[in-house]
């Protein structure tokens, strides 16, 4: 796993969520700070993302966090970090988290952890990045948005080699293993629909 030294982490700011949750984004900060590999995320510390940089940061790992400045109050900028980027926009956050990662892990969140799944999928079938993206399925959070991007495949909306990019795993404990398994090949833009 040489090559990933970074991961973006995207999960929920809520803290109104099943315990099962809170403990495997911890458990992720910690298998991350064990291997050496440095977390990017929204820069909140609340709800699950608060609990991956606290863990990561415990076990002596490196976080860094963006955030946007209108939104930096709301889920409370977490200022405990190996670094803290307060930038003007949420495109300005969305890009700086994709320049400062090798892969994508997607952890139960709400719209906005959609929000960035979708975005970052759809990055990844314009030939914008060949970086992993591993959705992690804890109690089958996901099955519903799964689902989902099989009926636009199966309607003709998408190939079925976009699903087929997606690495999926049901535990914390996969993590380091799908990052090393999952498929790096980059699509030419001009033959996305071939």
């Amino acid at each position: 796993m040489s090559e990933i030294k970074s991961v973006c982490v995207y999960c929920g700011s809520s803290a109104q969520v099943a315990e099962g949750f809170k403990q495997a984004a911890s458990a992720l900060g910690e298998i991350f700070a064990q291997a050496g590999i440095r977390v990017v995320f929204g820069g909140g510390r609340v709800g699950l993302m608060g609990l991956v940089s606290d863990a990561t940061m415990e076990h002596g790992g490196t976080v860094i966090g963006i955030i946007p400045e209108h939104i930096a109050e709301k889920e409370i900028a977490h200022s405990g970090l190996t670094e803290l980027h307060v930038v003007e926009t949420m495109h300005e956050r969305k890009q700086m988290m994709v320049d400062r990662a090798d892969a994508f892990i997607i952890l139960p969140g709400g719209l906005g952890t959609m929000d960035e799944f979708f975005e970052i999928f759809t990055w990844w079938q314009l030939g914008l990045h060949d970086k992993p993206i591993i959705i992690v399925n804890l109690d089958g959070y996901w099955d519903s948005l799964l689902a989902l991007v099989d009926n636009i495949i199966t309607q003709g909306f998408a190939r079925p080699a976009d699903r087929e990019y997606l690495t999926v795993i049901n535990r914390i404990d996969e993590v380091l293993d799908a990052l090393e398994r999952a498929p790096q090949e980059k699509i030419d833009v001009k033959t996305k629909w071939i």
